[in-house]
């Protein structure tokens, strides 16, 4: 099946890791890039033990493994490199510069390459040789303060702020704007993308109302962190979930006259000072309804409602299924590729690759000749 998607011809190495950088990979092939996913000869030490067939960030690319510690499997992806328009890799800043597949001798391959890297931390600054996670990039840059209720820790976003909105989006829109300006040009550059950086200019709205002095460091006291009444989750009749976003005026008097909450001035969600008890009573309101019964009365209205779905219920939502937005593939319910376009629509390529189970194919397609392969599987370069 011949590549969709308005990246169609482009064609990338992804060094395989955990995180953000499978997740740059997994978008860049939806949209039609060939990527080419090296993985290791050996047990990663992961601790991931699943079938690869649900390692969904792993989709739509074939696997080679390579094993770096050997001159050989080196100079194979540096030749691999020297037909590419942009690698991807996701270790500590020097890992790949020990290894031999720096920056300097890979864009000396080839001038008009884009190397993008992805890292916690960055690529200098103090801790840019430590160790993290997630969590901790976030804890960095005051995102992780201001999410959780009031006199409790914060609550881990999972880790779609760091590692997948705040790194893997990141590093996908820096390749893709780097490969953009290389046309140009026709010089690469590198792409610096840390989670750090990331996750703050997720927050730059925020810095912008903490510093006009219409954000408190207070959790649960503004009102997009759980602190307004007309922007909160709720629970239901038989324990179930809603969320309620009734922040401009005029749709929190639809959600007055549709529910009958109780606030005869209208302006209640304005006043800070209410906000605590109309929680309270929020909270009893909402709990005289199932979660069906609130869907009846206020999903598709101006109100700013929706059912709070777990993962096996959203792909079943008449919204998700109208649109598409999960598929299933190869019998895996999965999100759709995203965004979304008229002319050059992304696609799903492939289900994720058994590692290494596509190098004699890849190294083909890529002009090795069977001896040559022959003779780096001789010598452990691959398997």
């Amino acid at each position: 099946m011949a590549a969709s998607g308005p990246l169609a011809g482009y064609k990338i190495i992804e060094l395989a890791g955990i995180g953000p950088n499978p997740m740059c990979a997994m978008m860049l092939a939806d949209m039609g890039a060939e990527v080419i996913h090296v993985d290791r000869v050996v047990d990663s030490g992961l601790g991931i033990n699943v079938d690869p067939k649900y390692m969904l960030l792993n989709r739509g690319r074939r696997s080679i493994a390579v094993d770096l510690k050997t001159p050989a499997g080196v100079e194979l992806v540096l030749r691999l490199i020297s037909d590419a328009d942009a690698l991807i890799e996701g270790f500590r800043p020097g890992v790949t510069e020990r290894l031999g597949l720096g920056p300097d001798i890979c864009m000396a391959r080839n001038e008009k390459l884009v190397y993008g890297r992805v890292t916690g931390w960055g690529q200098h600054g103090t801790l840019a040789k430590a160790a993290g996670h997630d969590i901790n990039y976030i804890s960095l840059t005051g995102a992780a303060y201001a999410i959780g209720r009031e006199g409790q820790p914060p609550s881990p976003p999972l880790n779609l702020v760091g590692d997948f909105g705040g790194g893997g989006m990141l590093l996908a829109l820096g390749v893709v704007a780097a490969l953009l300006e290389a046309q140009k040009s026709g010089k690469g550059q590198v792409v610096d993308a840390a989670m750090t950086d990331g996750a703050s200019i997720l927050m730059t709205a925020l810095y912008g109302m903490h510093g006009a002095g219409s954000w408190s460091d207070k959790r649960e006291s503004n009102f997009l962190d759980g602190g307004a009444h007309f922007y909160n989750a709720y629970e239901t009749a038989e324990g179930q979930f809603i969320s309620i976003a009734s922040i401009e005026s005029k749709f929190y008097a639809e959600f007055l006259e549709l529910t009958g909450f109780d606030d005869p001035s209208h302006t209640a969600h304005q006043d800070k000072g209410m906000w605590s008890e109309n929680r309270i009573k929020m909270a009893e309101l909402i709990k005289t309804k199932t979660r069906s019964e609130w869907c009846e009365l206020l999903e598709g209205t101006d109100v700013c409602f929706a059912p709070i779905l777990s993962l096996s219920e959203a792909p079943s939502h008449p919204h998700n299924r109208s649109r598409d937005t999960f598929v299933e593939n190869d019998g895996v319910v999965q999100p759709a590729p995203a965004p979304r376009f008229s002319r050059t629509p992304s696609q799903i390529q492939s289900a994720p690759s058994v590692p290494g189970s596509d190098t004699d194919a890849v190294l083909g397609d890529w002009g090795f000749s069977d001896s040559e392969i022959a003779n780096l599987k001789g010598n452990g370069a691959i398997t």
